[in-house]
């Protein structure tokens, strides 16, 4: 058979070597005779095989292309910027400082305290009111989470309602101060009613990009985990903060209170909307690493990152960014006021507005996602965005979002059930510092559910981003497109 198999083969052969000897190799040349018909399979099937290498390996490159650029999003360390390295050695400092001065005040308030202030009658409300302002921002979030619309709807009437009832508790404790902070929450409620009439024809597009933002990141357990530690770090530091104020309450009338005041306001303010900004920087990095590559990256490494890598710009946003946002808010009151008056007492309003336009660019919360995700400075980034945003056609969309005002009045909330917490504990207990008790457990509260409105506040930010770099992304819909085309539509 082997014979009649080698006679018909053709005078075709290829040299050959590597006989084998002895576990030596020789190299002794060989003529295989080959035919025609196995020169062309075997050429078939070297092509076959180089053909389906070369795809796998083109699918391969992509594959791994697609996941490098994903974990350079999230692994890409923030650019030099001074201004963060200065912010974060700054905030550090002020928490020594402010450290210092509640030490100073605690022991100088109640070692020479005045006889009328008592102790337990100060810290049993405002630590009781500190406690349930971190259940209700838990229970608000997930109502958000799980029921947008009727939360957005709900903040609308609630936090009104609770102003108004924490301005008649204040009426009834009879003091100058007292009659004075009843009256700013009294004009607050009737603001706060107002707009809830002017915003309702935006209100069906704040429900449907709150509901698809915040579909882009999964309320998991580990990420639960990490919002309630940012929450209770918050808890601890305002409890801490209370003993200050407590010195400050027990020292009776110095001339400094005032002053020691303003301080821990501001030391509270600040270290408050660091711990926020910090979640929405987290959550802002789930939300766009799922909205622009459906991909997702693990909590612990979201929240290590704002914690550490983002921290100077954290500082340095938590300082501005509020600053900004109330100085754009009054900005656009006196130019609605003033409309297209020249009158005199308008004639600053234009000027006073584009100050406005141009610190926005400079300092915005959507910064806090690109410069993250992109690895830049918080100014840098928030520019960028900005442009990218004018580009798409989207500033007046930007401007007429509500997403920052429904986090707003939900703070308020918050802040309202625990000022009627600690006010009527107060009020029960002792009238000798019911006003005091009632504001500071206001504030506390109104951060304490800031910080957990960071995360929905963090997705629709995400989703402005992502939409904005890429308007073609079949993951982002027709939310925006659709409402783009009403505001060009609408001529207000």
């Amino acid at each position: 058979m082997e014979k009649g198999m080698v006679s018909s083969l053709a005078d075709v052969s290829i040299g050959d070597s590597g006989s084998v000897e002895d576990g030596g190799c020789t190299t002794a040349a060989r003529n295989i005779p080959i035919s025609p018909a196995q020169v062309s399979n075997q050429d078939l099937s070297l092509s076959l095989s180089l053909s389906l290498s070369l795809v796998g390996l083109v699918l391969l490159h992509s594959f791994l292309f697609s996941q490098v650029d994903a974990a350079k999003v999230v692994y890409r360390r923030p650019t030099a910027n001074v201004a963060a390295r200065f912010a974060k050695i700054l905030f550090f400092a002020h928490l020594v400082a402010v450290a210092i001065l509640i030490i100073f005040l605690s022991l100088r308030g109640f070692l020479g305290r005045n006889p009328t202030f008592r102790p337990a009658h100060w810290f049993a409300p405002l630590l009781t009111a500190a406690a349930s302002s971190a259940l209700v921002a838990i229970l608000w979030l997930l109502f958000v989470l799980r029921h947008p619309a009727k939360a957005i709807k709900a903040s609308l009437w609630l936090a009104p309602s609770l102003v108004c009832a924490v301005a008649v508790l204040l009426l009834t404790d009879g003091g100058s101060s007292s009659l004075a902070f009843a009256v700013v929450g009294l004009l607050l409620a009737l603001v706060q009613s107002l707009y809830g009439c002017w915003i309702v024809r935006r209100l069906h597009h704040a429900y449907e990009i709150l509901s698809i933002s915040i579909a882009a990141v999964q309320p998991t357990t580990t990420l639960a985990k990490y919002v309630a530690l940012a929450l209770l770090a918050g808890l601890v530091f305002s409890s801490i903060w209370t003993l200050g104020a407590g010195g400050v309450a027990a020292g009776g009338g110095s001339r400094f209170a005032p002053l020691y005041v303003l301080l821990l306001l501001l030391s509270l303010g600040w270290t408050m909307q660091a711990i926020r900004y910090t979640v929405l920087v987290a959550v802002a990095q789930l939300a766009y690493l799922s909205l622009a590559f459906g991909t997702e990256t693990a909590v612990p490494v979201a929240f290590e990152a704002a914690a550490s890598g983002a921290l100077g710009d954290v500082c340095y946003g938590s300082a501005v960014i509020p600053l900004v946002v109330a100085i754009r808010g009054t900005a656009r009151a006196i130019g609605l006021i003033a409309g297209g008056s020249d009158e005199f007492l308008f004639s600053c309003a234009s000027c006073y507005v584009g100050i406005a336009d141009q610190l926005v660019v400079r300092g915005n919360r959507w910064g806090f996602v690109y410069a993250r995700v992109h690895g830049k400075g918080l100014g840098n980034a928030s520019a960028e965005v900005w442009e990218m945003f004018i580009k798409q056609g989207m500033g007046r969309l930007i401007d007429t979002d509500i997403t920052s005002s429904l986090c707003f009045l939900s703070g308020v909330t918050g802040g309202g059930v625990a000022a009627l917490v600690a006010g009527s504990w107060a009020t029960a207990a002792d009238k000798g510092h019911v006003t005091e008790a009632t504001v500071y457990a206001f504030i506390i509260g109104y951060f304490m559910t800031r910080i957990a409105m960071a995360w929905p506040q963090a997705c629709v930010a995400a989703y402005h981003v992502v939409f904005a770099e890429n308007p073609q992304s079949r993951r982002m819909g027709s939310c925006i497109p659709t409402r783009l085309r009403e505001l060009r539509s609408s001529p207000h």
